[in-house]
């Protein structure tokens, strides 16, 4: 069955490329925002020296971001205002493809009868701006070449991107205000 929910607007891109920092601004600005699901995982692995991680056990770490994705997705009501997310479905999507994994048509799947808003909105690698931290191991490189599966896999799912522009965050939330689809 498909489920389309147009007021849920993914905000996605390679690791360190300013979009959380959007989405806070964002919910300062009053919005709802949903939180990154593959943060959220690390975090609890970690937390309980589990091995789903996307250094340790790839393929578990990629079936809970899937799992935890489709679920966040189904508790948002689509009558809702606009609500921001951090990341997408099609998110663990490029994640599969990254690591070879065996679940890609699974995930096709998930993406195809669960559909966020049609313009979803893509952080560019920005160099300047990019950090490691305990949860974001990759290289600045590692980053550019998730931004361009990203970008593959958001198109393979049928959406219409906008790339956030390089700026200062109120102007990215602004570009993004102003760029809403519908």
């Amino acid at each position: 069955m498909l489920r389309v929910n147009s007021n849920l607007v993914v905000i996605t891109g390679g690791p360190g490329t300013g979009k959380t920092t959007v989405l806070q601004e964002l919910e300062r600005r009053g919005f709802a925002c949903v939180a990154e699901v593959a943060r959220q995982i690390i975090l609890e692995q970690v937390h309980a020296r589990g091995d789903a991680l996307p250094w340790a056990n790839t393929e578990r770490y990629c079936e809970l971001m899937l799992k935890r994705s489709v679920d966040s997705f189904l508790k948002h009501d689509p009558a809702y205002a606009i609500t921001f997310c951090d990341r997408g479905i099609p998110d663990t999507l490029c994640y599969a493809r990254l690591i070879r994994s065996p679940r890609e048509s699974e995930i096709l799947e998930a993406c195809r009868v669960n559909r966020y808003a049609s313009r979803v909105f893509l952080a560019p690698p920005w160099r300047e701006i990019y950090e490691t931290d305990a949860e974001r191991k990759q290289t600045y490189e590692d980053a550019v070449r998730t931004y361009e599966q990203m970008k593959l896999a958001y198109q393979d799912c049928g959406y219409e991107l906008g790339e956030i522009p390089r700026l200062d965050t109120a102007s990215r939330a602004d570009f993004i205000l102003d760029h809403l689809p519908g």
